[in-house]
């Protein structure tokens, strides 16, 4: 039968196309080596510890929680977040020590150690969205342009989240001749961009690269991946651990809590920093992501039980996230590590700081943080874990 009705079948339909920010799914050799990978089961990379990716309970309770008026208040500083100018002549100075860290805001973080210059997690992007119009935005400026930072070796990424991958940045990255270490599958998105495939360096967890007399380990992590709106789950997510001949650090990447940071802490540990997740917790994904309670406990894992070196709190300021107000990572990683008495360094966004020197430790989110609710500090029965939220008010702001 013709000349009536539609010629186009399901089939032949135009396809609509898969915006940019998505990226690549692998294919080819990439995807055969993801198949062989000992993380790779029933066609998905699994956690190391069994972990729900999405939000657990009721959506009701979700909504009534993100959608409360004091609480939406209190997610956002009460003012102009102070950052830190970097600028050339910062960077252009080596540390005196062999090792500086620069916290960019979010996770991302310069590294400076041992001569190699190392980037983690840059998104000098607006929004962490897979679109320019939509989705969070960030709350205070970049500290510096991608060009002020200088030449950077390699370009560290935990995994292909938004906030963590960020499409306009590494296209000004790929114009560089930084090299770019990423975990398993994510080269594909990169390879999309505009990265060559001679600038990666892809690694399963437990494999290392070497840039000089860098060594970078890609290892495991408890979190999840994705960009597109089908979601395979066929590129990995880590957490990293960088050794130079004087110095050692780590980057958690996102990640919930487990025990394996005990693990790589005696396989790579101790550690002169660790850079730490622990903002955007929430009690309804208490698997993917830390409480700076958690974050603490992780750190001490990674030093073998005890104290030792620098924690550096990332994951937290810079975009609304969770549920939780915006100042309660800091005042609460404080808390918890004085506790502990675990050194932290509290730095404005963009503000160098070497670990084996003067601790940055100003409270400078006070001033611009509303009254803040501090849970951690109820009684509570041995062994049972704080809450994100609940708790006496405490103002900030005149302590």
């Amino acid at each position: 039968m013709t000349g009536t009705g539609s010629d186009r079948s399901p089939r032949t339909r135009p396809r609509v196309p898969r915006p940019e920010s998505f990226g690549a799914e692998p294919a080819g050799e990439r995807l055969a080596r993801i198949r062989r990978s000992p993380n790779f089961r029933n066609g998905i990379f699994r956690n190391p510890e069994e972990a729900r990716r999405g939000p657990s309970g009721s959506a009701v309770a979700l909504a009534k929680v993100y959608f409360e008026k004091e609480g939406r208040a209190s997610r956002a500083p009460a003012g102009p977040i102070p950052v830190h100018p970097t600028t050339v002549a910062d960077l252009a100075r080596p540390p005196a020590t062999g090792l500086r860290l620069t916290w960019m805001g979010h996770s991302g973080v310069l590294a400076e150690i041992d001569g190699h210059r190392v980037l983690f997690d840059p998104v000098w992007g607006d929004r962490c969205s897979p679109f320019p119009f939509a989705g969070p935005k960030r709350l205070h400026p970049v500290p510096a342009s991608l060009a002020a930072l200088g030449p950077v070796d390699v370009v560290v990424i935990s995994h292909d989240h938004y906030d963590h991958l960020d499409l306009p940045t590494i296209k000004e990255l790929a114009t560089t001749d930084t090299l770019f270490a990423v975990p398993l599958g994510v080269g594909a998105h990169l390879e999309h961009w505009g990265v060559p495939a001679s600038r990666l360096r892809e690694l399963d967890w437990n494999e290392s690269t070497e840039i000089g007399d860098l060594r970078l380990t890609a290892t495991p992590a408890r979190h999840f991946c994705g960009r597109g709106l089908r979601n395979k789950q066929h590129t990995l997510w880590a957490s990293w651990v960088a050794e130079g001949p004087g110095h050692r650090i780590f980057h958690s990447g996102d990640t919930g809590y487990f025990s394996g940071f005990r693990d790589i802490g005696a396989d790579h540990g101790p550690f002169d920093a660790t850079m730490i997740q622990l903002g955007a917790y929430s009690e309804f994904w208490t698997d993917i992501h830390m409480t700076p309670a958690e974050g603490l406990r992780a750190h001490l894992d990674l030093q073998g039980g005890r104290p030792h070196g620098v924690l550096l709190p990332i994951h937290w300021g810079t975009f609304n996230l969770a549920p939780h107000p915006w100042a309660e990572p800091g005042e609460w990683t404080r808390d918890a590590a004085g506790e502990a008495g675990q050194a932290v360094a509290f730095p404005r966004p963009g503000e160098p700081f070497e670990p084996a020197g003067k601790l940055p430790s100003d409270p400078w989110w006070r001033g611009i943080s509303r009254p803040l609710a501090r849970p951690w500090r109820r009684t509570r029965p041995v062994g049972t874990a704080p809450g994100p939220r609940g708790g006496d008010l405490d103002l900030a702001g005149d302590r």
